[in-house]
């Protein structure tokens, strides 16, 4: 795998080597030392998940371009000065995180789109268009290093011991683990801050793992 390294809160390295290449957003790479290629990821290409995963991006309307940096070198990443988190996958459950906000991550982890609130069905895929946050989020499997966007740096926070976790949709970032998300109206935030408000929806997490909140409501 990409290893990963926090330089600071907005800047990581990854550790390129043969056979262990990192995919990236495009515009992400800031510099880079050794003999590192950078190339345009395609459809058939085989990373993130090959063609399934470009046509699940178009149907998802996503259009975030990748690049696969190949070679021996160390690779530094950033995003427009959005700050930067670093996520491990032990292989115990997906990554799940919307594309916007995923910017580099270890090509071999493998791909998917899933839908934010699909366990609530076609009323949960409604719910989700009404707050405008999109339908469709990227799903990593497998062991390697991800990182993620977000403003203002991330909470981890736990989701277990039989208690739900909620979330402002618009806070949102990612989850890791055996986790279900389902996309829900609450009727006390609506009361509170009045019902045009998108705070009247809420993710309400549950299962085992981490859910990753920003500390802002701001889009990337």
């Amino acid at each position: 795998m990409g290893r990963f390294e926090q330089v600071n809160g907005k800047v990581i390295t990854a550790q390129i080597t043969p056979g262990q290449e990192v995919l990236a957003r495009r515009g992400a790479m800031l510099a880079y030392t050794g003999d590192v290629h950078f190339a345009p990821v395609h459809g058939g290409g085989g990373y993130g998940g090959g063609m399934g995963g470009m046509a699940g991006r178009m149907l998802a309307g996503e259009s975030v371009a990748m690049m696969v940096a190949q070679g021996q070198g160390t690779v530094h990443y950033g995003y427009r000065g959005l700050y930067v988190t670093i996520v491990e996958l032990d292989g115990s459950g997906p990554l799940q995180v919307e594309a916007d906000r995923l910017v580099a991550h270890d090509a071999n982890l493998q791909s998917t789109i899933v839908m934010i609130g699909q366990q609530g069905g076609l009323r949960g895929a409604a719910r989700s268009m009404a707050t405008g946050m999109g339908l469709a989020t990227t799903q990593l499997h497998g062991y390697g290093t991800a990182a993620l966007l977000s403003h203002g740096g991330t909470i981890a926070i736990p989701v277990g011991g039989g208690r739900p976790v909620a979330v402002d949709p618009q806070a949102y970032v990612a989850h890791v683990g055996q986790v279900q998300v389902d996309l829900s109206a609450s009727i006390g935030w609506r009361d509170a801050v009045g019902k045009g408000s998108g705070e009247a929806m809420q993710l309400k997490l549950t299962g085992q793992g981490t859910v990753y909140v920003q500390a802002s409501e701001q889009k990337i």
